[in-house]
């Protein structure tokens, strides 16, 4: 439990740090994102308990990606490794799926790492992301579709797929098992 206050704590001081470097209200952030004026605030003071799309949604606004709203100071390794049994899904589905982010690779340009499981018949509809932001999913065992601009891409094991994620996008888990994938999501570089 400590765990997860200081990651809300985390992701309180780097909302409330990146909108006031953006020159934005509290007001103006909460009517760009589409998030509550009051769960803005209630974030901002390290309360509640925000979704996968409310921070994607937030980090889009604000031009930043999520791992950045979810990063601590650095730690001063040049080697980290991540399990998955270590790490909070961001996203669980109604059957038992979960999305999990991994490893952010930071730079000018980040990549995020995500590692995703999800079962038949469970989709998650993604918002667009801001322009330049390119997904990728690689299939590792089982089926899923991809739906990109109402047009469904049906990627199985061994296969990738990628696209401009500034669209609305879907992963629905087909098929008759599981489908663990991976995930990554390339940011444009952000501002100097």
């Amino acid at each position: 439990m400590a765990e997860n206050d200081t990651a809300l704590r985390t992701v309180a001081h780097n909302v409330r740090t990146a909108r006031l470097r953006a020159g934005l209200s509290l007001e103006e952030l909460s009517r760009r994102a589409q998030v509550s004026k009051g769960a803005l605030a209630a974030l901002e003071k390290a309360q509640g308990n925000p979704n996968l799309a409310t921070l994607v949604r937030l980090a889009d606004t604000l031009g930043i990606s999520v791992p950045t709203l979810m990063q601590g100071p650095p730690e001063g390794r040049t080697v980290r490794i991540a399990s998955a049994e270590e790490i909070e899904p961001l996203w669980t589905g109604e059957h038992g799926g979960q999305a999990r982010l991994m490893l952010v690779i930071a730079g000018a340009a980040p990549v995020e790492v995500w590692r995703w499981r999800l079962h038949p018949g469970e989709d998650y509809p993604s918002q667009p992301h801001q322009a330049g932001v390119v997904e990728t999913v690689s299939v590792t065992t089982g089926q899923m579709v991809l739906v990109l601009d109402g047009a469904e891409h049906t990627v199985t094991a061994g296969q990738s797929a990628t696209f401009n994620g500034d669209s609305p996008h879907t992963y629905r888990g087909a098929g008759t098992g599981p489908c663990d994938l991976i995930m990554t999501v390339h940011l444009p570089p952000g501002p100097a």
